[in-house]
């Protein structure tokens, strides 16, 4: 089976996104043939790279079996690819795929493109059930999850590593949240609610950058936190790793907004698989990602008392709470690592290929 892949969110470009279809592309290819046309500029490179990806597909289609796209906004390209070729394509979609609340592209994508191709790729559950309350046939999504890469071993990364790192002296336990930072992810209410309800000496990191930061960063200033709430920006590979190897309990509070919804919540799986115990809002597609005290423990989302509670109970039993890292660790690696994911791919793009 020969796949073209497209993708408008490619690395060097960091978030969401452009990991998972990285990972989708690379775990694909170890399987089967896979030729990529991706997008390494981000949205600026966009108005650009829509016209020439199509102009490649078009020109090299008769060399491929099937096409994968890589999120919803390419529907536009799937869908013109169906009125001048009989090639099935199939597109990967996530919650803001759906939710995006412009009149023009809910008039037209949500009515007319997504709904042409042969299968749309829910990376979670609740995007299923956006899409077909939206109008979209329940029969054109199938539910296949995201998958992680799951280091072979967890580094050995110490508590002076950490300081070094932030350039001060760590004494208490540290949260960790990481990831972009828009109002979904709820750090802001959580610098706001919870942080204040802990205890004096737990530290909380936030790692990450997004339109979300001023509002965090008025959280801080206004419950004086500054010296309990590190801000640290956008971090390096290596730096991910760092904190989540030196981190006692991973965060992901999110909240519910209108117009935006959490397609799954990748960085949630990237935590568990360095054995940390991850603590998230049950919410939207982070209820396809943490399997309740599997791979971690889902809370009720705007309850701070209860992520309260959550967390002073794992940090009084450190050895509880390695044990369930190990546990969380085993489990995504026995079934949410990305050659798992990647077969179910294969598997249902040669049900389209043998379809069509």
């Amino acid at each position: 089976m020969n796949i073209l892949f497209i993708s408008r969110c490619w690395p060097p470009v960091i978030g969401g996104i452009e990991r998972q279809n990285h990972a989708v592309a690379t775990e694909l290819g170890q399987i089967t043939h896979l030729d990529i046309i991706s997008n390494k500029y981000g949205k600026r490179g966009l108005p650009l790279f829509l016209p020439y990806a199509l102009i490649r597909a078009l020109l090299s289609l008769r060399k491929y079996d099937v096409v994968l796209l890589g999120d919803g906004v390419l529907g536009i390209l799937g869908y013109v690819l169906k009125l001048v070729a009989d090639k099935p394509v199939a597109c990967i979609v996530h919650g803001l795929d759906l939710t995006y609340t412009s009149r023009i592209y809910q008039r037209l994508w949500i009515q007319i493109f997504l709904p042409r191709l042969d299968r749309l790729i829910a990376v979670g559950n609740e995007t299923i059930q956006k899409g077909i309350a939206l109008g979209i046939p329940s029969d054109r999504f199938v539910f296949i999850p995201n998958g992680v890469t799951v280091p072979m071993t967890v580094p050995d990364y110490s508590r002076e590593d950490l300081e070094r790192f932030l350039g001060r002296e760590i004494r208490g336990p540290v949260l960790l949240t990481l990831g972009r930072l828009v109002k979904r992810k709820g750090v802001a209410w959580f610098v706001n609610m919870v942080i204040p309800r802990l205890d004096e000496n737990i530290i909380y990191i936030i790692a990450g950058d997004g339109n979300d930061r001023t509002s965090i960063l008025a959280a801080i200033d206004k419950n004086k936190l500054q010296d309990r709430v590190i801000f640290t920006g956008q971090v390096s590979e290596h730096d991910r790793e760092l904190l989540f190897c030196t981190a006692d309990l991973f965060i992901q509070p999110n909240i519910q907004v209108d117009g935006d919804m959490e397609g799954f919540g990748l960085v949630v799986l990237e935590a568990a698989s360095y054995s940390l115990v991850v603590l998230a809002s049950a919410l939207e597609g982070l209820n396809d990602a943490i399997q309740q005290g599997k791979n971690g423990y889902l809370l009720e989302t705007g309850n701070a008392e209860s992520f309260r509670q959550k967390i002073e109970l794992m940090l009084a039993e450190p050895e509880a709470r390695a044990t369930f890292g190990q546990k969380a660790r085993n489990y995504v690696i026995q079934h949410q690592a990305w050659p798992l994911i990647a077969n179910r791919y294969r598997h249902l793009l040669e049900e389209l290929v043998m379809g069509s």
